[in-house]
């Protein structure tokens, strides 16, 4: 393992993203990193996903989607959607451990995680239409059933940040706690779950999928659609601004420019 730290214990699996110098953002590796270990640990009673460092994690390594290689990105993309799966259909539940920054592919990993609890210094919200994609596995829609249509489209379109404060009363994430505590904190919700029946925890979590279930056909439509847009000026020109550090300058909707000059 080269991405992720994998520590068992006892019934407990602890997943650590390891890429803290690009705050943990993934790329395929990662996810089949993660893949692999929970497919390798189905007999853990819960599962703890959290970051290496100041970050929990910033999403799909934009790296990638500067350098536009089709199939590259195209790879990463599809993982995204087999990450969400593998938790969504773990046997235990799975908590996310915020530790720090979830952005863009990172918020959407919190969402997906059946419970969240973070640290009070945590930040969360989406990037995806800012550098160049959209959260549409998790961000566009799966959110919305948490915190109502109206917000989660904010969430979406405006790519603000959010303290961890702001989700939990929005019923984002469970709880808040000190950031020193956060590792204590969650040890206790895992040792309160191990005291459930495994059989009928497995039950309850794969009944709760409902929503994900319902909404999943939305995402593997819109997952085309960001496939079919990589290389795509708008993307090139987020995910180089977002690496330079600099506002990004999109070029105006296809079809508007030439209709503009038609005007005149």
């Amino acid at each position: 393992m080269e991405d992720i730290l994998a520590e068992r214990k006892g019934d407990v699996l602890w997943i650590t993203l390891n890429r803290p110098e690009r705050l943990n953002s993934y790329g395929r590796q990662t996810v089949d990193e993660i893949v692999l270990t929970l497919r390798e640990n189905m007999d853990a009673r819960v599962g703890v996903i959290t970051g290496n460092g100041r970050a929990f994690c910033a999403g799909g390594y934009l790296g990638n989607l500067a350098e536009a290689d089709f199939w590259n990105v195209r790879a990463m993309f599809a993982g995204s959607l087999e990450l969400f799966d593998a938790i969504r259909n773990a046997p235990f539940p799975i908590i996310a451990a915020v530790n720090g920054g979830a952005f863009g592919g990172g918020n959407e990993l919190v969402v997906m995680c059946d419970l969240a609890i973070a640290a009070e210094s945590a930040q969360l919200g989406q990037t995806g239409v800012k550098v160049g994609s959209a959260p549409v596995l998790g961000g566009t829609n799966l959110l919305a059933m948490t915190i109502g249509e109206k917000k989660a489209k904010e969430v979406s379109f405006l790519c603000r940040k959010y303290s961890a404060e702001e989700a939990c009363e929005l019923g984002w994430i469970n709880k808040v706690v000190s950031d020193e505590m956060l590792h204590e904190e969650v040890q206790q919700w895992c040792e309160e779950i191990i005291q459930m029946s495994p059989r009928y925890l497995e039950v309850a979590k794969a009944s709760s999928n409902v929503m994900y279930h319902q909404m999943r056909d939305n995402m593997v439509n819109s997952l085309g659609a960001l496939i079919q847009a990589i290389g795509s000026p708008d993307m090139l020109e987020g995910a180089n601004a977002f690496m330079e550090k600099r506002k990004p300058n999109f070029p105006p909707r296809s079809g508007l420019a030439d209709q503009g000059q038609d005007n005149d």
